[in-house]
């Protein structure tokens, strides 16, 4: 594999030192910007005291949805030795979901011995006997859906009088501190830009740096002019939005949005490893594609991904190589959410011709009404392309028409090369059916039918799920899996384009800063929540949360955008 010319190598490694190397990730430390670090500050609870009225406090939003949120109202069930069982509880059932399965059987016993024997010293009463005897029984399946119930007795515990006092507590005016510093504008003096990983079609994407916690990401940036004279602003707002409701480890996720005065910016997890077209292609030139068992794990990854975006009612409509990526361990993720479209309440179906020549559905193609099936013809031609190195509906390397292309999809079959096993033919064959009826996919809400399909038998989905398979492959920390800088092509300059006033509302909309679950997990992965939740001595609240110490100078603002 080529690692290009000395403008890539150099910008390669400035981009590798950053992300660190193959003995670990990049020391935090060390990869922030003092300046922009001590910008990072907590206010005077006078400050923020009013997001009380205006946030969603709801148990749920805040204890189980938002990271901080639940960390602060976990802290404060241990402190409270009326609530120390139920919070010691709830996390030892999340060990045991994450456990390896010949450890669960034991785990299952400590749980039940530690917390619903009525002599055990964090006995939780309020757990109902009969599910306690029906736990019994089980106990030595330990299977995944042993604790649901226990989980949910423990929640509708928790949500009463519980959260009622955690509402009163210092611990949710510590809440309240760190929702307003989430909330502080965002520019693009805040991020430290690497080099361009590939484009999209009204920008570049190029990995970059938050200065002030060290994390990498990837940033997607959006013409404005471009995205204006390809009417290109509702798919942007829709992408942006589609992101930001999502939160799934196999979909990318959207920490921020900002703009600058050229651009819309979408900065979203990094995939260090490149997008699987790279690994299909140019990894190794001599012997194209991916092995089986990789290519069965990385649709795995895929399924759940998709069946993700499905119970939120939401259509992909462009799943194909070079839009599923590869991280630092080997696990992929869905990226590109710009064809995505989302289906009200209510409504099965739409109407539209979106996607990539080659990869569209009979359905969409003829210009009837589609659902989410659409999204699993389009795994069966990704699928084929892992392992066969070329499409389903061409051979390696030939120029078609689109229209060429279109006819094969309806009326050709599709041909197998002679590695293809029985499994792997016969999922592609499920999933490329040219009738929708016929055709694998989402059915009742789940995709449990393709789950259930011989080609994914040796597949835990259970232990996929928590992240706790080992991948088949391990991206090389030391290589960038990404074209050489001049390979990835530039844009020429837009002209005749005049911004106004309402392109700039609609700008102003797009950049809405931090999103909530990212920025508040990449505040506790990259040490700042440690740094800044502090409390007094033997208990006592800390200056910032008491009234009395009003008159005190409050923090600096902790806004690092551009003046």
């Amino acid at each position: 594999m080529d690692i290009g010319g000395p403008a890539t190598a150099l910008a390669n490694s400035a981009y590798i030192s950053a992300r660190g190397t193959s003995e670990g990730p990049g020391n935090p430390d060390s990869n922030r910007e003092r300046k922009y670090h001590s910008l990072l500050k907590l206010p005077h609870i006078s400050v923020c005291e009013g997001l009380r009225e205006t946030l969603d406090l709801g148990f749920h939003t805040v204890c189980v949805e938002q990271p901080i949120g639940k960390r602060l109202f976990q802290e404060f069930l241990d402190s409270n030795k009326d609530y120390g069982g139920a919070c010691r509880l709830w996390k030892d059932v999340e060990e045991y979901n994450m456990a390896e399965d010949e450890g669960r059987a034991e785990k299952a016993g400590k749980i039940l011995s530690q917390y619903m024997e009525p002599d055990a010293k964090y006995f939780c009463p309020f757990l109902p006997e009969n599910g306690i005897t029906k736990l019994r029984g089980k106990r030595q399946e330990a299977g995944d859906d042993l604790f649901k119930e226990t989980m949910d007795s423990v929640m509708d515990f928790l949500q009463e009088v519980p959260y009622t006092f955690f509402l009163e507590s210092t611990y949710l005016k510590r809440f309240l501190q760190w929702k307003w510093l989430e909330m502080q504008p965002i520019g693009e003096d805040c991020f430290l830009d690497f080099r361009v990983l590939g484009k999209g079609g009204f920008g570049e994407v190029s990995a970059c740096q938050m200065k002030a916690t060290g994390k990498l990401y990837a940033c997607k940036k959006l013409n404005k002019k471009r995205l204006k004279k390809r009417n290109g602003n509702e798919a942007a707002m829709v992408e942006k939005r589609i992101l930001a409701r999502v939160h799934s480890r196999f979909i990318v996720s959207l920490a921020y949005a900002f703009q600058t005065k050229t651009e819309l910016c979408l900065v979203i997890t990094i995939m260090n490893g490149g997008d699987l077209r790279y690994h299909i292609y140019n990894v190794d030139e001599k012997n194209p594609g991916l092995g089986e068992p990789r290519a069965c794990y990385y649709a795995a990854q895929i399924i759940q991904g998709l069946e993700h975006l499905h119970q939120k009612r939401i259509i992909y409509r462009d799943l194909k190589p070079e839009n599923v990526l590869l991280d630092n361990q080997g696990n992929v993720r869905i990226s590109d959410l710009g064809l995505a479209v989302e289906l009200a309440d209510g409504q099965f179906n739409i109407k539209g011709y979106a996607g990539t020549p080659g990869f569209m559905a009979p359905e969409l193609l003829k210009g009837e009404r589609y659902d989410f099936s659409v999204d699993y013809f389009t795994l069966g031609v990704t699928l084929y392309e892992f392992m066969a190195a070329k499409g389903p509906f061409r051979t390696r390397g030939e120029k078609l028409e689109n229209k060429v292309v279109k006819k094969r999809i309806l009326k050709d079959p599709v041909s197998y090369p002679q590695r293809f096993s029985e499994n792997a033919r016969s999922i592609c064959e499920g999933l490329l059916s040219k009738e929708v009826d016929k055709r694998l996919g989402f059915k009742n809400g789940t995709c449990d039918e393709i789950r259930a399909h011989a080609f994914f038998s040796g597949i835990n989905w259970r232990k996929l799920n928590a992240g706790i398979v080992d991948p088949p492959f391990l991206p090389d920390s030391k290589t960038v899996y990404a074209k050489d800088v001049y390979d990835v092509g530039g844009f020429s300059t837009v002209r005749g384009v005049q911004l106004e006033d309402k392109d700039e509302d609609f700008f102003n909309e797009f950049a809405s800063g931090s999103i909530s679950i990212p920025w508040q997990e990449e505040m506790i992965e990259m040490g700042i929540y440690g740094e800044l939740t502090l409390w007094g001595a033997d208990g006592a609240s800390p200056k910032d949360l008491r009234r009395e110490s009003i008159l005190e100078q409050p923090a600096k603002s902790s806004t690092c955008a551009l003046s």
